[in-house]
């Protein structure tokens, strides 16, 4: 099953002054099979609002193919099934946040009380505001409140552009653990964000898109890992260099070390080896790169975290 499918997909924008328009879109392949949750990154002006946009019907793109939840992004019945949070969200400050909600509920054609809103307004830590008036939110408890919006309804695809956006960290946590909650009842999660490590916390593949093509995509952990790397940490009272004629590559004070382990027998025999010159194991993980520097290989600028793994 398919939530999101664009094949070829094309977008120019017709310039009063230029014959050939601006291409925001320039040939984009992807798909993001159902329950996925899918992170779209790149750079100012990559095509990621453009590309966004064709999936809520609201651009047409000049050629190519978008499909979402199996229908075109123009049928209402596609739309009512989408929950959409802005990035640039306007909110009217003179009403409270539940009649907002109530505003977008008749919107939906959603059948909900009064005392419904109030808990949705509660699962985003808005319960005790839901009578203030907009216009007195901070930046924070608007998001909170254009991300109630978007759940309303239970919808099969959630599309949310920078949600974390002025929230602070424990209040980050608290929407991480809702989108958790979403992505178990079935929801796809589509992600837009600049913040790199929520979208590695959030979700478990990414595209990178610049120039309107997309020039990375996959899994987080085969983006940002190798299948064969290690990183082990030893418990002091050892001599590191010991450790050296083994393979392990040392890579900080606190008894880090990196290894090549093409399988697992390789790599018990590797640790027994260290064991063996006093060398006590406390942990053993694959080896990551940060999502920042994969994102600066892509895009082919110099990488940004000094000492990642190549």
């Amino acid at each position: 099953m398919i939530a999101i499918e664009a094949a070829a997909l094309r977008k120019t924008y017709a310039g009063l002054f230029r014959r050939d328009g601006q291409e925001a879109l320039a040939g984009l392949d992807l798909t993001v099979p159902r329950g996925a949750a899918f992170g779209l990154l790149g750079p100012n002006g990559a095509g990621k609002t453009t590309f966004i946009k064709t999936l809520l019907g609201v651009v047409r793109p000049t050629s190519g193919v978008v499909r979402v939840l199996g229908g075109a992004p123009e049928d209402r019945a596609v739309r009512a099934r989408i929950g959409y949070l802005p990035e640039r969200l306007h909110l009217p400050h003179a009403w409270t946040p539940v009649a907002f909600l109530a505003s977008v509920a008749r919107l939906k054609r959603l059948p909900v009380t009064e005392a419904a809103l109030l808990r949705d307004l509660d699962r985003v830590g808005l319960g005790d505001s839901a009578k203030r008036r907009i216009g007195g939110f901070s930046k924070g408890m608007k998001q909170r409140l254009g991300l109630a919006a978007a759940l309303l309804g239970a919808p099969d695809l959630l599309v949310l552009d920078e949600p974390t956006d002025g929230i602070d960290p424990l209040g980050r946590a608290e929407i991480r653990r809702i989108l958790t909650e979403e992505r178990a009842r079935g929801a796809t999660l589509f992600l837009n964000s600049h913040l790199l490590s929520e979208t590695e916390r959030v979700c478990d593949s990414v595209g990178i898109l610049a120039g309107g093509r997309l020039v990375r995509e996959g899994a987080l952990e085969a983006l940002c890992g190798s299948p064969t790397r290690y990183r082990v940490r030893f418990a002091p009272g050892f001599d590191p260099a010991a450790l050296l004629p083994l393979g392990l590559v040392a890579r900080d004070a606190e008894g880090a070390f990196t290894c090549d382990a093409p399988s697992p027998e390789e790599l018990n025999a590797l640790l027994d080896s260290a064991r063996a010159r006093g060398a006590l194991l406390i942990e053993l993980a694959r080896d990551m790169r940060d999502l920042e520097d994969v994102l600066a290989e892509a895009l082919g600028a110099p990488t940004p975290t000094a000492g990642a793994s190549p």
